[in-house]
Formats: structure tokens, sequence, C-alpha cells
């Protein structure tokens, strides 16, 4: 029965997944055999060129060459290639079987035309030959190495042997040996894959090294900067808007290095860890008198992506001062625009004040005003009546304190009508 009998249904993503499984693995091989991987930096855009440059050479299975695939195997004759395609580089290992003398001879891949990579973009990251031998190379292996640089360890816990100096020797390539002392199986393509895989994290984690140590003393002079900063701010002596200015500047300049430096620095603490998989899982084994692999690793791998991890941190810790500074110093701006304001609100108090004083003097000097032309006007009426100058007076007594009381209320209904709208 299937099991959709039973009423299951498959993820989207089941048949993929299971797939990925699978794919990324070296074919079957046994010494002897040489091999050279050319490992090459480059954006994924440019995948379709390095697609169409492999179709030209190469014969691969129709259900892998399906676009958008990322590992491909091909055939050339008696010559096999492995393409794979990383997020930030491809390689190249091409692989032939068969016996012979010399195991870094440099005509044994000669069917790959001159300038082959020359259209391809990026740039060399890593260029090895490797050479898969039987105990009769292995007697002579250290001949093709330099002595004072040799590393030599048993791997696979002690089912094969590999002899290097990881130097770049006068062909442009790096040379690593493999001695079959009792692999079996698969086991010698994953030993393979494994030392390859090592060697090519293992550069692509060293990439930021140079990064590191290129802006170190440009975060030191940062770093610098913003303790005379912070004394400036303590002290007092320099203006805020200055000092603001070359806050936003520095902070300017900061964001700008953690922009270029991030994605670098994450990518060489990863790649780093995966080299130190790979590390462990060839199970490496001492050989009395020489260094091993993983002694060779350790030695120039650690302390750089340990240089790395404290340029990072330092940049962090930078960013988080500088983010406190910049927080104290509008703390401080603010406080002084608040008491800013509070004086000015005080002083358009007092100047409130002061216009309601003269306002309400106005007023009482107008109702005097108002008052002495309305008894005036009285007066002038009564001089119609012939009150004679005693009645007169009586009149115009009376009509003092009533002008004034009329005029007084003129005005104060006036005002609430004022104070309503």
């Amino acid at each position: 029965m299937r099991h959709s009998d039973f009423g299951l249904e498959d993820h989207p993503l089941r048949a993929a997944l299971s797939s990925e499984m699978h794919v990324r693995k070296l074919p079957p091989m046994a010494a002897p055999t040489r091999m050279m991987q050319v490992v090459l930096s480059g954006d994924r855009g440019d995948i379709a060129l390095e697609r169409h440059k492999l179709a030209e050479l190469f014969a691969f299975d129709a259900a892998e060459a399906k676009d958008g695939a990322n590992f491909l195997l091909g055939e050339r004759g008696d010559m096999r290639i492995v393409w794979e395609r990383h997020t930030e580089f491809s390689s190249y290992m091409f692989i032939r079987a068969g016996a012979f003398d010399d195991p870094f001879d440099p005509d044994a891949f000669a069917a790959i035309p001159d300038r082959w990579f020359a259209d391809l973009p990026g740039k060399v990251v890593r260029a090895t030959q490797f050479a898969f031998c039987d105990a009769a190379i292995a007697d002579r292996a250290a001949d093709y190495f330099s002595a004072e640089d040799l590393v030599v360890c048993d791997v696979a816990d002690g089912a094969g042997r590999i002899w290097s100096d990881f130097r770049i020797h006068r062909d442009g390539f790096g040379r690593l040996l493999l001695a079959d002392k009792g692999l079996t199986g698969p086991e010698a393509s994953l030993v393979v894959q494994r030392l390859q895989e090592l060697g090519n994290y293992r550069n692509m984690a060293l990439l930021g090294l140079p990064m590191a140590q290129r802006l170190t003393p440009e975060v030191s002079g940062f770093e610098a900067r913003l303790a005379a900063l912070s004394a400036a701010i303590a002290t007092g002596e320099s203006a805020d808007e200055t000092l603001l200015r070359d806050l936003s500047a520095l902070s300017a300049e900061l964001a700008g290095v953690v922009a270029e430096t991030r994605y670098r620095m994450s990518a060489s603490r990863a790649y780093s860890e995966i080299s130190h998989d790979r590390l462990a899982s060839l199970r490496v084994g001492r050989v009395q008198g020489y260094q091993t692999l993983a002694d060779f690793t350790d030695r120039r791998l650690l302390p750089a992506v340990r240089t790395c991890i404290s340029f990072s941190a330092r940049l962090e810790d930078l960013s988080q001062r500088l983010a406190w500074t910049s927080s104290l110093m509008r703390t401080r701006v603010d406080t002084a625009l608040s008491r800013q304001n509070r004086d000015l609100l005080a002083s358009m108090d007092r100047r409130t004040d002061l216009q309601l004083r003269l306002q309400q003097t106005v007023e009482g000097l107008s109702v005097v005003a108002i008052s002495y032309y309305l008894v005036g006007l009285i007066g002038y009426a009564s001089k119609g009546l012939a009150l004679g100058e005693a009645g007169h007076g009586v009149l115009m007594a009376i009509a003092v304190p009533i002008a004034l009381a009329v005029t007084w209320l003129g005005m104060r209904r006036i005002r609430r009508q004022f104070a309503h709208e």
C-alpha cells in the first residue's frame, strides 16, 4: 500500500528536502586517483554563465542538469567534474582515476582547454592538486612538500594518512596527498570531500581577517573621538550644537564601517564553525614527529576568527556607547530647552500680568473720561431747563455718581461679552 492509501498528504517540500540530504556527494573513488579543485569567489547572479561553460565541455545527467541546480556531476572522457555553487563561491573539482608516477603532474588535466576559466566570474580563493594513492607513492610523499611546513597525520581512525605543507607551489596550486591504508566503501570519497571542504571553508573564514586588520586603526580612532566627546560633555567646555554635530558625524562613520563589515565578520564565524565540524569528522590521529591537521588549523584559524569576533565586539560596544552618549547629549539639550521654555513662559506670565494691569488702568481712566463727558452733556442739557444756579449744581452732583455707575456697568458688560467669545 502507498502512504496516500492511509490518507497521508505530502508537504510541498518533502521531496526537495529528501533530495537535499543526498546531493553534494563525490562519486565513489579508489586509489590511485588524482584530483584538481579550483574555488572561485563570485556572485550567484553569474550561475547561468558557469552552467553554460560547464556544458561546453562536460556531459551531465539530464535529471541533474535542471535549471537552478547548485550541484552537478559531469564527464569528459576519463575525466569527471564535480561542480558546486555556494552562497559566496563556486568549486570545480576535476577527477582522473588511474595509475600515475607523479601525483602532481601539471599535465594530468591537460584536457581542460587553455584559459577555460578566464571567462568565469570570480577570483581564485583556493586551488589544490589532490592525489589519492597507494603505499608505493606514500613512501616518497615527503619529497613533494616543504619539510619545514610538512603536516602528516592519520585520518578516519588510521584508515588513511595525509601529507601537505599547505603552501602555494610554483604552478600556483596547493598540494594534498592521501594514502589509502584501508579506506572501504564510500569512506574514501567522504574523506576526500571533508578534506577539501575543510580547506575551502578555512580559506573563506580567513577572508574576514584582512578586513578586521585594515579597519582596526579606524575603529581605535572612533573610540578616541568618542572618549574626547564624552569628556567635553562632562566638562561643558564645548557648545551643545558643536557636540551634537560631532556625535552625528561619528555615528554616521561608525554605521558605515558596521555595514561594510557585518556580513564578512558573521560569515567568518560561520565558516570557522563548519571548518571545525569537518575537522572533527575526519577523526585525525597524530603521527610522531609531525604536526597534525588539527594543529595546523587551530594555530592560525582560531586566532584569525577570534580577531574577527573581537573586532565585531568592539564595533558593537562602540555602537552601544555612542548611543548612550548621544542619548545623554539629547537629554542635556532637552533639559536646556525645557529650562529656556520655562523662563520664556515665566516672562510671558509677567508680561501678561503687566498688560492686564495696564488694561485695567486704561479701563478705569476710560470710565472716568466717559463719565466726565457724560456729566458735561447733562450739564449742557440742564442749562436749558432754567433751574438756576442752585438747581444746576444739585443736578450735576446727582449726575456724577449715576454717570460713573452707568459707564462702569457698560464697560463690564462689554468685557464679559469679549470673554465669552
